[in-house]
């Protein structure tokens, strides 16, 4: 078999690309080969290795993806294969960093120099602005100081200075903007090393593995380099990211110093509430799992499974007999980075379309599985040319407790009817508060903010106006903001912030709003059922306007259904515990068939002739019923909403005709009858007492 080298001249570079940072990949939309002349040389330096006539072998698709039609047992097989490869990968642990370090003093007095002498000058700046009066007024300033800090003293401080962007608890909201601008790329280690790196993980030579393989890194991060190669045994283009040699030692040298910072906060800081040596090590394991490529690996296919069922979003493979703990090996993905607008709009897509659909897979990920994509940046988020939403880097990756999941959506639930009470209850749910703290006290401060911020509706509240208001409350009570919670906040601040160079009016919560009504119209779950009450009623009356408002939201969602909706308000409606709701819904109900029965009435009356309504009307012409003005106007409006709502129902696109079946088989069981029963007496007495008022009232005396 011949080798040819391929200058990085001739197949990378002059070609049009998009840059992909921080730990993603930079795109190119041309293939691999295009315009190049090989020269024939020794196979002894590492550049592109390409072989002549690669044959791949036969090939399916799925997505946009070629994908090889490999048995599952052979994927399983293969994947078992990577584990055992990455078996040694580390793990975070502070008593081994301890052990390992306690050894190493000459490392470890060097590195604590090195970080003093950065951030020693920051903390004298701070001393020197409180004792001038001047810490509020220079808070911008120092915090663009510790982010370009952050960023000299390399990667560990870089995700430190990502993490702390994400936690209002811990930084004000000057520090928050400052340090989510920090960027992780960092200079490239040399090729020789990734390509030896590569040979020495997966045990073959590098021209047994790839038929070419860019001789230079597409793009550089904290953790690592990537590079396009494309695959001998198949011919399909990949990326190929390779680990920065001794980031292991780096990151657990700065870990162990920093925790040892952590521990100092703690006793002698009391202006920081959380534990903050807590904090470090949830962080460093979070890190340290994105040293295990394998993991990352297993990360992106269950992200795979459970979110790329959707068309228009997509997700890249693993190509496990690729990969190891320090080398992974993915589908290459074609596209352009959220960011940036120019590019996406010329390819005739629409950057707000991509963000609606980020926002709907979020909250997929947020609220319905619980595994959700905890490092969202522009550049992990990809248009595709055929329209979809790409997401890549799959190394830090977190979970939503069940828990919390339901209560956030209630949480949503009492934001909208301004229930600051149960708002602020709801923080024993989401882990921001211990049962033992006495919420009474940060109810006021959730009024004082939330009854401003919401001067209108909640759909038109700015997302980051809400989470830097909200970061404030937290900042001032001990809130300990659970990471999870800070990283759903980031995510869609991320998202809103793309949204809004497109659109300054855009809203997320908005865009949010179908997804959370469908939930709360179709999801079984007990605890969003009582939410669905909690919206509906208030003062024993039944708010139309808001159901109203819950169908046209959503139905804007693409997987709501009528159907759907029908069946967890009868559950909950004749179960056990549904007595206080029957009683409520008897009431709405008779009054509603009374406005429709009265209201067929008058629309009859008026359709006769003068003599006969003055006749009816027992010489009053005023009407066939007495009735006020204002209490003739509220049935009108009440009759106009119950009819709108019918048609939304039926103007869905699943709309059915059956979907009434379920009420008639409720109504045949013993609690059905029992219900129908007392709704049929109910507009009985209503009717017969609105009769007797009738017959009984006294004619119209002529002046006179």
């Amino acid at each position: 078999m011949s080798l040819l080298i391929v200058p990085i001249s001739s197949s990378f570079v002059g070609q049009p690309y998009l840059s992909w940072p921080r730990g993603s990949f930079l795109i190119q939309s041309s293939n691999l080969r295009h315009s190049y002349r090989p020269r024939r040389v020794k196979p002894v330096p590492r550049a592109a290795l390409v072989e002549a006539t690669p044959k791949p072998l036969p090939v399916i698709r799925d997505g946009s993806f070629q994908v090889l039609a490999v048995d599952r047992t052979d994927d399983i097989q293969a994947e078992t294969r990577a584990l055992s490869r990455a078996a040694n990968a580390s793990i975070y642990s502070p008593q081994l960093l301890v052990t390992k370090y306690t050894s190493r003093p000459i490392e470890v007095v060097r590195r604590t120099l090195q970080i003093l002498t950065a951030l020693g000058s920051f903390g004298f700046k701070l001393f020197l602005d409180q004792k001038n009066g001047v810490l509020d007024q220079n808070k911008r300033r120092r915090a663009a100081e510790l982010r370009r800090i952050f960023t000299r003293l390399g990667p560990t401080f870089v995700k430190l200075g990502q993490g702390l962007s994400t936690r209002p608890d811990i930084c004000p909201p000057e520090y928050l903007e400052e340090l989510s601008e920090l960027q992780d790329a960092l200079p490239t280690f040399p090729d020789a090393e990734a390509f030896s790196c590569i040979e020495k993980e997966l045990g073959v030579p590098l021209d047994s593995i790839y038929s070419s393989i860019s001789p230079s890194p597409i793009a550089a991060a904290s953790l690592g380099q990537v590079y396009k190669a494309r695959l001998k045994y198949s011919g399909q283009l990949v990326a190929v990211k390779v680990q920065r040699p001794g980031i292991e030692e780096a990151i657990g040298l700065d870990f162990y110093l920093i925790r040892g910072v952590g521990f100092f906060i703690n006793k002698y800081v009391d202006i920081i509430t959380s534990d903050v040596v807590a904090l470090i090590d949830e962080f460093a394991r979070r890190v340290y799992q994105e040293l295990n490529y394998v993991q990352e690996g297993q990360n992106a296919r269950r992200f795979r499974k459970l979110y790329a069922d959707k068309e228009d979003i997509l997700v890249p493979d693993i190509f496990w007999d690729y990969t190891s703990g320090k080398v992974l090996t993915m589908d290459w993905v074609d596209g352009v980075k959220l960011n940036e607008q120019d590019a996406i709009e010329r390819q005739g897509l629409k950057v707000l379309d991509l963000v609606n659909t980020g926002i709907q897979c979020s909250l997929r990920q947020l609220l319905e599985y619980g595994y959700f994509h905890a490092d969202p940046h522009p550049g992990n988020l990809l248009a595709t040319p055929e329209g979809k939403l790409a997401f890549l880097d799959f190394g830090m990756m977190s979970e939503t407790p069940e828990e919390a999941r339901f209560a956030i959506i209630g949480h949503v639930v009492h934001l909208v009817n301004r229930d600051y009470e149960a708002m602020a209850r709801d923080y024993y749910a989401l882990d921001f508060l211990s049962p033992e703290v006495d919420v009474s006290p940060i109810v006021p401060a959730l009024r004082d903010f939330f009854d401003d911020a919401l001067s209108y509706t909640v759909s038109e509240l700015n997302f980051k106006t809400l989470v830097d208001g909200l970061g404030a409350v937290l900042y001032q009570y001990p809130f300990n903001v659970p990471p999870y919670y800070a990283l759903i906040l980031r995510s869609l601040t991320v998202l809103e912030g793309l949204a809004l160079y497109a659109d300054p009016n855009f809203k997320v919560l908005a865009a949010s709003y179908p997804y959370f009504a469908k939930r709360l119209l179709t999801d079984p779950n007990p605890y969003l059922r009582d939410a669905l009450v909690e919206l509906l009623f208030k003062d024993g009356k039944f708010r139309w306007n808001r159901l109203e408002n819950l169908l046209v939201q959503g139905s804007k969602d693409r997987d709501f259904s009528t159907k759907e909706a029908l069946q967890p308000v009868l559950k909950l409606l004749l179960g056990p515990g549904g007595e206080e709701l029957r009683t409520l819904v008897i009431k709405e109900a008779v009054r509603v068939t009374e406005v429709f029965t009265l209201g067929t009435i008058i629309d009859t009356y008026n359709s006769m002739p003068i003599f006969m309504r003055t006749f009816i009307a027992n010489g009053n012409a005023a009407g066939p019923l007495m009735m006020s003005d204002a209490e003739l106007q509220s049935m009108v409006e009440l009759r106009a909403q119950v009819l709108r709502i019918w048609g939304l129902l039926r103007s869905s696109e699943n709309f059915d005709p059956s979907i009434l079946l379920p009420i008639l088989q409720v109504l045949q069981q013993p609690e059905g009858r029992t219900l129908g029963g007392r709704v049929l007496g109910g507009i009985t007495q209503r009717l017969a007492a609105r009769l007797l008022q009738q017959v009984l009232r006294v004619p119209a005396v002529a002046s006179g």
